[in-house]
């Protein structure tokens, strides 16, 4: 089993990423519009995470699956994202990202960025195009939580020695259960429930608050 010193847990959409990928997909359906407020809605904490994204994945039935490649080639690293990632393994810590977005883009992006391990959802495909569902269980705020306390057993890493950073109210769970919550482009309710908060976007100043 792999130790680490210490443990940083970042969200993917609008933290380690700039974008939202659910709305890049949902202008390849043309509802753009409709998926973003729902989006908006979900990260203010407004309406139940799951329910809303499994009406948002709804909007997507019938994108081709080579819309993925496209969805790639407009993803925006946030800036910093690297140094972060970088200066963590430096001081041997490990990276992961958990997210309530798609491992069908999440997993090409998530290497390159420095990220040692990564969790999201799945959509469901039917002969080459997106069903309107997604595969298997939804990854919450309770999944986020329950995989930063997983990943720290695993590496040995003392819940005080973990970080967890994001943006909606999805993440309100995790940075509670991490040893230091940073609210990071985050919104009003994350950013008065966070142990700090970092801004405007530029994730290079996490690092010295970095153990």
């Amino acid at each position: 089993m792999t130790s680490a010193r210490f443990l940083v847990v970042l969200d993917a959409d609008s933290t380690l990423i700039r974008n939202e990928v659910i709305e890049l997909l949902a202008d390849e359906a043309g509802r753009r519009e409709e998926v973003q407020a729902a989006t908006e809605a979900a990260m203010r904490g407004e309406v139940d995470f799951a329910a809303s994204l499994r009406s948002r994945v709804a909007a997507l039935t019938g994108v081709p699956t080579d819309a993925f490649a496209r969805v790639l080639a407009r993803i925006e690293p946030t800036q910093g994202v690297q140094a972060l990632t970088s200066a963590v393994h430096e001081r041997g810590g490990v990276v992961g990202v958990v997210s309530g977005g798609f491992h069908e883009i999440l997993d090409h992006v998530a290497p390159g960025l420095g990220v040692d391990r990564w969790r999201a959802n799945r959509l469901a495909v039917v002969d080459g195009a997106l069903s309107g569902v997604v595969d298997g269980a939804i990854v919450d705020a309770a999944a986020k939580a329950e995989s930063l306390q997983q990943w720290a057993a695993e590496l040995g890493v003392d819940p005080r020695a973990t970080i967890a950073i994001g943006d909606g109210a999805n993440d309100l769970t995790m940075m509670s259960v991490a040893g230091l919550g940073i609210a990071f482009n985050a919104k009003p309710a994350v950013r008065a429930a966070a142990s700090l908060v970092i801004g405007p976007q530029d994730l290079s100043d996490v690092i010295p608050l970095l153990p």
